[in-house]
């Protein structure tokens, strides 16, 4: 009994290094240099509509961080620009010359901007050159579209349960992904293999399990091997850990804040 656990131990993680290792094989991995966060003092904005591609985004936006994932994993960092945005004292000239609607993200792309992060990651998915993140297999192009379309209900439901019960009313949402984590056995990701359904979701849910855990004590892995498995494959992918958050606590004290 105990060498067939051992076995089934050892062949399990074979696995998992072997998923990881062809994950970022795919992926163009470039450590780049950060560039400065721009704000109201900000003297003069970039040039824009000159021809340059240029993301504007912030690195504590979980709407930002679902393009800037896609970017990274594409290998686009040499032909998307980021330009950093504060959210707390945004530069006049964003929404004057670049998007009238203050939002980031936005895509600066061919003379035009693009935004919305659900539209983004799709149109830099299929835009550009790099390894696809969608599948071309119908039934997993169908569920996409399902997972898509739950995530806003996904992320009202359980931010809204920071003020309230997580446990009962967040506990649904983490159930859902448990559930659609086991449709598909050829990889550990929502399609199988790593897809712009699973950058949809880290976000708010690497944003969720540190709040929850530090201040609810809430473990939203517990009883959910799947979910568990899923947060700790893509912390192994380097285009996701290259957009993590960090400043944990800066998020935990903010959350506060706001939720509490």
């Amino acid at each position: 009994m105990y060498e067939i656990a051992s076995r089934d131990s050892t062949e399990q993680k074979a696995y998992k290094k072997s998923t990881r290792k062809k994950v970022n094989a795919m992926a163009t991995v470039v450590h780049e240099n950060l560039p400065p966060v721009l704000d109201s003092k900000s003297e003069q904005p970039p040039s824009v509509f000159d021809g340059t591609t240029r993301l504007y985004m912030a690195y504590t936006c979980p709407f930002a961080q679902r393009v800037w994932i896609t970017r990274n994993y594409k290998g686009l960092q040499d032909e998307i620009k980021l330009v950093a945005i504060s959210l707390e004292d945004k530069p006049v000239w964003y929404k004057e010359k670049v998007h009238p609607a203050n939002k980031v993200p936005a895509l600066e792309h061919n003379g035009k901007i693009v935004g919305e992060s659900l539209d983004l990651i799709k149109y830099v998915d299929s835009n550009f050159e790099g390894p696809s993140l969608l599948p071309d297999d119908p039934e997993k192009r169908k569920f996409a579209e399902e997972l898509f379309s739950y995530s806003d209900t996904f992320n009202i439901t359980v931010y809204g349960s920071f003020k309230g019960d997580p446990a009962k009313e967040a506990g649904p949402c983490f159930d859902y992904l448990e559930k659609a984590l086991h449709k598909f056995d050829d990889g550990p990701f929502l399609l199988g293999q790593l897809s712009l359904v699973d950058i949809a979701y880290i976000p708010f849910v690497e944003r969720a399990q540190i709040f929850l855990s530090e201040v609810i004590k809430y473990d939203i892995t517990a009883g959910r091997p799947k979910l568990a498995a899923w947060i700790e494959e893509l912390n192994q992918v380097d285009a996701y850990k290259q957009t993590k958050l960090k400043d944990p606590k800066g998020l935990v004290e903010l959350y506060k804040i706001r939720y509490m």
